[in-house]
C-alpha cells in the first residue's frame, strides 16, 4: 500500500512539474511504431535452462501520449522436438513450439517521472503489460488441449537514435505466463512460474511520421507564449494612442484569391473569427495550410505563433464534416518585412 500512494505522489508532482506546457492535438495514425526482435526464452522454474529457445516477435503500437500507450504483438518460440526446454505444457513439441498473441499496454516511466521535454531522450525506461493467448504445438494432432490464457510483464530499456528520434534499438526482459496451465487446478487462473517463460529480446522499432512533421510528440509552452504575448501588449501601451487605435482595430475578413483563403488573425492571437470559420465551412478536397506571423516580437514567439495559426485551422477543418485532406500543415514563421498576421489555406 505504501509503494502504491508513494507512485501516486511521484505521478501527480510529474503533471503539477508539467502543467505549464501542453501536447499538441494528434490525429489518429500519428505517433505509430513498428517493431522486429529476436530473443531467447527458457523455463522460469529453472530446472533446465539450456538449451534455450530462440524467439521472433512482431509488433505494432501506438502512443497516445509521452506516457501512455499501447501494441499488438505476436511472438513465436523455436526449437528442437528433443528435450523439454519449452514447458509451457510439460509436453514434447515440434520445431515450432508455440505462439503468443497479445495487446500490451505500456508506460513511458522517464516521461511519467522526469516529463517530457518535446523530444525523446536517447536513453529511456517503460513497462509493458499485456494479456493474450498462447498456442502449443504438439506432434499428437489429436491432442486439443493446447490453447491457453496468456500474460506478459516486463520492461522497456530504450535506445533512441537520430536526429529525429525515428530510430529505437529496445531490450525487453519479460515474462510470458501461462494463467490456466500447468498447477493451477482445473479451471483456475493464476500466475505461476510452472507455466511461465523468462523471456529477454533486443529489436529495432521504427516510429512513423506524425502529422506535425516530427516522429513524434511537439509541446506548446503556455507560459513562454503568455510571457511574449504579454511583453508585445505592454509595448503597445507605450505607442501613441493613433498607433494603438490601428492595431488593436477588428481583424480583417477573409479574402480569396483564386483558389486560396486568407485567414486573418489579431495581433499576438491565433484565435479564429466567426468570418474566418464562415470562409472555412466552404472548403472542400485537399488542402495545404501555412501559418505567418508579423516582424513584431521576438522570433520564437513569431514561429510558434506562426505553428498555432497554421494548427487551429488544421483542427478546424479536420472537425468538419465536409470532405477534406490535409496535405501539408506547417508555420512559415515571418516571411521578409512585410509578413502578415495571416494563414493560407491552398485547395489543390
Amino acid at each position: 500500500m505504501k509503494k502504491f500512494i508513494f507512485i501516486m505522489i511521484m505521478a501527480f508532482v510529474a503533471i503539477v512539474g508539467n502543467a505549464q506546457t501542453t501536447v499538441q492535438t494528434s490525429k489518429t495514425f500519428d505517433n505509430v511504431y513498428f517493431g522486429i526482435e529476436g530473443g531467447v526464452a527458457t523455463p522460469l522454474t529453472f530446472d533446465k535452462v539450456f538449451p534455450l529457445n530462440p524467439t521472433a516477435t512482431l509488433r505494432i503500437g501506438k502512443q497516445f501520449t509521452p506516457v501512455w500507450g499501447a501494441e499488438v504483438e505476436g511472438t513465436g518460440w523455436f526449437g528442437s522436438r528433443s528435450g523439454y526446454a519449452y514447458r509451457f505444457d510439460g509436453l514434447e513439441h515440434n520445431a515450432v513450439r508455440g505462439s503468443y498473441v497479445g495487446l500490451n499496454g505500456t508506460v513511458n516511466l522517464t516521461n511519467l517521472f522526469k516529463g517530457y521535454k518535446g523530444t525523446p531522450r536517447t536513453f529511456e525506461v517503460g513497462t509493458v503489460v499485456g494479456t493474450g493467448w498462447i498456442h502449443t504445438f504438439t506432434p499428437n494432432n489429436a491432442d486439443k488441449y493446447n490453447n491457453y490464457l496468456g500474460a506478459k510483464t516486463g520492461l522497456d530499456f530504450n535506445f533512441n537514435l537520430g536526429k529525429n528520434k525515428a530510430h529505437t534499438i529496445a531490450l525487453r526482459p519479460a515474462v510470458v505466463w501461462n494463467l490456466s496451465q500447468p498447477g493451477n487446478g482445473i479451471g483456475a487462473l493464476a500466475f505461476n512460474k510452472n507455466g511461465a517463460q523468462l523471456y529477454l529480446g533486443l529489436g529495432y522499432v521504427y516510429h512513423f511520421k506524425t502529422s506535425n512533421g516530427t516522429n513524434h510528440f511537439k509541446l506548446y509552452n503556455i507560459d513562454f507564449l503568455n510571457d511574449e504575448i504579454n511583453n508585445l501588449r505592454a509595448e503597445l501601451e507605450k505607442k501613441p494612442k493613433e498607433t494603438i487605435r490601428e492595431v488593436v482595430r477588428e481583424v480583417r475578413v477573409p479574402e480569396y484569391l483564386d483558389n486560396e483563403i486568407v485567414v486573418f488573425f489579431a495581433k499576438g492571437s491565433y484565435e479564429l473569427t466567426d468570418a474566418a470559420k464562415e470562409a472555412l465551412n466552404k472548403v472542400r478536397g485537399v488542402v495545404d495550410i501555412y501559418g505567418f506571423a508579423s516582424p513584431d516580437g521576438s522570433a520564437n514567439v513569431n514561429e510558434a505563433l506562426a505553428n498555432m495559426r497554421a494548427q487551429v485551422v488544421a483542427d478546424y477543418l479536420v472537425n468538419l464534416p465536409n470532405l477534406i485532406k490535409i496535405n501539408a500543415c506547417e508555420g512559415k514563421g515571418v516571411q521578409g518585412e512585410t509578413s502578415g498576421r495571416v494563414t493560407i489555406v491552398t485547395v489543390k
